[in-house]
């Protein structure tokens, strides 16, 4: 399930992040089909056989390339072979829905089916084990109002993290939520970023000031960029909601990252997905102040020092 909401950099500037979204809008058209490939022909990853599976394929954009539109069938004419999935059900869109229609329409659309949903962007690698935490944790926290989703992605700090931990909020490469949580999403952006305002809660929303998710909100709001996730981060932060999180990763992030344009990339979302199942135990449903503040430091650790933005803005001024 595609949604291409790769992160930007912690201090990214206002030009290169309406630069990321239209990289983003390219992306969504024209799916990068080899890693769909990799993905559906993982014969690694557990309870695959026994996983209901949902493949959404967005229409192309008016006027779009015949590049774009030879990748489309491209990526159409993978998606419809065979898979060793329980079932596997395609949806191909007509006309584009733009990536937060697509995705929000899209998960609405299956967890009113099924009551809670995983979903997983087709530039992420999954350990084999993925799907086993995925479920595990869907069914122990089923009941838990506190808890608003799984996710399986967690950044490579160097601190020894407890096996599993919570954050406040909510996330997007590799996630999982039930129909309780979802049916909270508030997709009023002015709404939500008045409300942090309102309250202060500036500070907390973004880390201590280390990630820039109150930008992201604003530049939502005045419709710069269209991003589901900000939305589902910022309406389970106001709910006071819960994320539950691994250790260690259970996601490879194949998709090229940094402050979201063509050229420049970085390595610093890189993880290698871990290669031994996690034992899934209750723990106390609150959030994690260590991991809170390993995620405060890697954060910081990742910003673009200040002569480096210098050097990369004459080197686009003199192109």
């Amino acid at each position: 399930f595609p949604s291409h909401d790769s992160r930007p950099k912690p201090n990214t500037s206002q030009e290169n992040l309406t630069k990321i979204q239209q990289t983003r809008e390219i992306i969504s058209e024209s799916y990068p089909f080899a890693q769909t490939n990799i993905i559906l022909r993982n014969q690694n990853l557990g309870l695959a056989t026994q996983t209901v599976v949902y493949i959404f394929s967005d229409g192309p954009k008016p006027n779009t390339s015949q590049e774009n539109l030879t990748k489309i069938q491209q990526t159409r004419e993978i998606i419809s072979e065979s898979y060793p999935f329980a079932q596997t059900n395609i949806i191909l869109r007509n006309q584009n829905l733009g990536l937060a229609q697509s995705i929000l329409s899209g998960v609405s659309e299956i967890i009113q089916k099924h009551g809670k949903i995983i979903v997983l962007e087709d530039d992420l690698i999954p350990s084999p084990f993925f799907l086993q935490y995925m479920n595990d944790a869907l069914n122990l926290y089923e009941s838990e109002d506190k808890v608003a989703s799984i996710h399986a992605y967690t950044y490579p700090v160097p601190q020894t993290l407890p096996n599993t931990f919570f954050l406040r909020g909510a996330d997007c490469w590799g996630w999982a939520t039930w129909k309780r949580a979802w049916n909270l999403i508030n997709t009023d952006a002015n709404y939500l970023l008045q409300t942090i305002q309102n309250q202060n809660l500036n500070k907390l929303f973004t880390f201590n000031n280390t990630y820039p998710y109150t930008q992201m909100l604003k530049n939502q709001a005045e419709s710069k960029i269209s991003s589901w996730a900000i939305l589902w981060y910022a309406s389970m932060f106001l709910e006071n909601k819960l994320t539950l999180y691994p250790a260690k990763s259970l996601i490879k992030n194949a998709g090229t990252d940094g402050d979201g344009t063509h050229v420049r990339k970085t390595n610093k979302f890189n993880t290698e997905a871990l290669t031994q199942p996690i034992n899934i135990k209750p723990i106390p449903i609150q959030e994690s102040v260590e991991a809170r503040q390993a995620f405060e430091m890697y954060f910081n650790s990742i910003k673009e020092p200040l002569l480096q933005k210098i050097i990369h803005r004459i080197q686009k001024w003199l192109k």
